[in-house]
This record gives structure tokens, sequence and C-alpha cells, in this order.
């Protein structure tokens, strides 16, 4: 089995650098790294992750490596990932294969060789290492004890394998923690998506109307920080519930045909595909700037988008612009694909310092509890959520208040 798999081992030094500077903005992290070091729970477990390869995931696989564990890694994303973290990776040890703008064949070869590692536990980003275990590689099933669904998306795939009765193995949804979703699809999202537009385009916020597809956690955040930046925002939804949420925040709700012909910054979040078609694209303004917060490069209509255009051209570095058979142009950031992380740094150390805790002891619980645990998709305890919670408290220095023993007594009773 080969080592690794990278770009330019030169480029370490840099990813070395990247490292040690999220390291610093790591709390969690970093107290999980000294406790794991210390009682070294993942001695000889083989662990597989294919999560955006950069340095706060480098982090994470160097936390799990320091308890013991044998860890393989690879991108999730072919433009997430950072050609000098995966060098950095791969000079301290880590069998890695992944590097930035692999062609389809390639991110498929990844996949493949971080599962020749045969692990015992996978953690994944959008379901690719689980799917490719379950449909091309069953034999590697055996050897999976479970795993932790790091997005969205993915834990939608595994809901429905398991309605199929599909699932070989546990799985722990990550996302749906509180420690994750509240913070990291909502604040993380939504700041880093917006840092992708303006890094992007170099146009202003203020003053442009932003188009919103969806409502759950990440439009949440997009939209949030579109407005705190001036915009206009329309949220378009299927959920009714949603859709109130979103007006009594105080953003139009309309349905999309209605919504293209208004937006100068659509940003797709659904988990779903085909949210923005073709048709859409026809009834928008010349110029108009497409961008996907979701995980796979389906919710805007790439395929349908490259057959309809008459002309395409590069707008600028990392925009794609699509001459329509109406004249007018649309442009695409990123190829449609993940936006906040292919056209930008993706989430701030402090928030995935809590989603890589939650990976990081949901991986530990996988391991400790793997032989009773069904094939089924498994919550976050919420004792997990509270434990990690009060770290991160603490280190911000941070206290709150305990229930007294009368006020514990008045909660848990009926009688008053």
């Amino acid at each position: 089995m080969k080592q690794y798999e990278v770009r330019d081992l030169s480029l370490a030094p840099a990813g070395h650098q990247k490292i040690e500077w999220v390291k610093k903005n790591m709390p969690l992290l970093n107290g999980l790294e000294e406790e794991f070091s210390k009682t070294r729970p993942f001695e000889g477990v083989k662990i597989s992750l294919s999560i955006h390869l950069e340095a706060k995931t480098a982090y994470l696989a160097l936390v799990l490596a320091a308890g013991g564990a044998d860890i393989a890694v690879t991108g999730s994303n072919p433009l997430s990932t950072k050609d000098d973290v995966t060098a950095a990776l791969a000079e301290r040890g880590i069998k890695v294969y992944a590097y930035h703008g692999a062609t389809p064949e390639e991110y498929e070869r990844h996949i493949q060789m971080c599962l020749e590692h045969k692990p015992n536990i996978i953690i994944d980003d959008g379901g690719d290492l689980v799917t490719c275990v379950h449909v091309t590689r069953p034999e590697l099933g055996e050897e999976v004890w479970g795993g932790c669904e790091e997005t969205t998306t993915g834990v939608i795939r595994l809901k429905a394998m398991e309605r199929e009765g599909a699932l070989k193995f546990p799985m722990v949804a990550v996302n749906d923690a509180d420690c994750k979703h509240l913070f990291d699809n909502r604040y993380g999202t939504g700041q880093s998506t917006m840092d992708a537009l303006m890094r992007s385009t170099n146009l202003i916020i203020a003053a442009k109307t932003v188009v919103v597809i969806g409502y759950g956690w990440v439009s949440r955040g997009v939209a949030m920080r579109a407005a705190a930046m001036g915009a206009n925002v329309i949220v378009t939804e299927i959920d009714p519930v949603k859709a109130i949420e979103a007006k009594m925040d105080g953003f139009q709700v309309m349905k999309m045909e209605q919504a293209a012909p208004l937006g100068d910054f659509f940003v797709t979040a659904t988990g779903c595909c085909k949210t923005i078609t073709v048709e859409h694209m026809l009834t928008m303004k010349d110029g108009a700037i497409l961008s996907n917060a979701g995980h796979f490069d389906s919710e805007v209509d790439m395929a349908g988008l490259e057959k309809a255009c008459v002309e395409k051209k590069e707008a600028r570095e990392n925009i794609m612009g699509y001459k329509l058979e109406n004249g007018k142009w649309v442009n695409v950031i990123a190829e449609g694909r993940l936006v906040n992380i292919a056209a930008a740094d993706g989430h701030p150390a402090e928030i995935m310092d809590l989603s890589f805790a939650v990976q990081a002891l949901s991986a530990k619980y996988i391991m400790e509890n793997h032989e009773t645990l069904e094939n089924k998709v498994i919550d976050v305890s919420g004792e997990m959520d509270d434990l990690i919670a009060r770290r991160k408290l603490a280190a911000w220095g941070v206290e709150i208040d305990t229930l007294t023993e009368e006020q514990e007594i008045y909660l848990n009773s009926w009688q008053f």
C-alpha cells in the first residue's frame, strides 16, 4: 500500500504553518490531543477519513493519530483539497491520497486507496467512503465497526440506506449534534460563504439581492450574514414551517420562479438536486452569480447548463461564465461545488473545533460500543453535546449558572 499520493511534497512547509495556526485556535482539539496522547484509546485501530482536506481536518487526523490510530485520509471534494496541507500530512507520517483539482477518475482512485487501509472506523463527509464500501467494495464491510458522518447530505443518504435495510454498520449522525449543526452549519457556513462570494467576485454585497435556496441551518447562516452586510435577502423553501420562520426572521419568501429574475447572487443549500434549473437561469438578470453551499454540485443544474449554453468562458479566476440562448450570461463560482471551501478557506477554526470534537468523541464511542450497536443511524447523545459545550465555554473563560437543589426539585415535580 502506497504511503501517500500528493501533488508536491515541497509544499509541506506552508502546510505545517497552516496546521500550526489552526491548532492555536482549536482548544477543544488541543485538550483531546493531550488526553489521547496519554490514554491512547485508538491503539491499533484503523481509521479512514474523507473530509474536506485542509488544515483543520489535518489537525483532526493528527489528534486521532496521537491517540494511537492508524490513519488514512482523502478529500471529499477535489476543489477543497489544499496541496500544501496534504504534503505536510505526508511528512508527518499520515497516509494521504488527494490533490487539488483531481479528475473524477483520480478522485475515485484516491477513495479506493483510502479504503485499501481496511478501516475499522470511517469518518465521512457526504458519504463517499460509506457508499463505496456498500456498492463497490462490500468485502471491506466486515472490517468496519462503524463510522461518523459530518454533513447533512451524508446523513440523508445514510437514513435512506437505513430505511431500505441496506446499512451494514452503525453510523453516528455527527451533523445532527447540537454542537455541530447549530454552529458549524449556521455560523461557519454563513461566514465562509460570504467570504467566498466576496473574494471570488470582488463585488459588494450591500444593496444586492441575495436569493438563498432553502432555509435549513446553513441557509439561516447565509441569509443572516448577507442581511447583516446590507443585502436584500429572498428565501425560497418547500417546507411551510421553515418558510414561516424565514418570513418572521425578516426575509422575503417566494417561489424560485418568482425569485429568479430578482437575484444578483444565488446561494443553494438544500442537499437536493436541481434547485436552480436552466429554466430559472433563462429568467435571471444578465450577469447573475450562482453558487452552491450544499455538498454536491447537483444543486445548481450544471449538466443542464453545460448543454444549454451557447458559449462559455472564464469570467474571473474560479468563476465560469455561461452565455444562454437568450443572450444573457450567468456566472457560476467554483463549478457549482461547495463554494465556501472550493472558493475560500472553509469554516473558521473555532467553529471546526466544535465539529471535530464531536467527530473525535463519536469515533471513540463507535470503538467502545460497536459490538452492541445496531446497523442504524445513531444520534449524538445529549451528554456528549453537553460535555463539548462546557469544555468550549471553559476555554473561553465563560462560567454559567447551575440549578440549585430547590430548582431541580421544582423542575422535576408536578406538585407545587
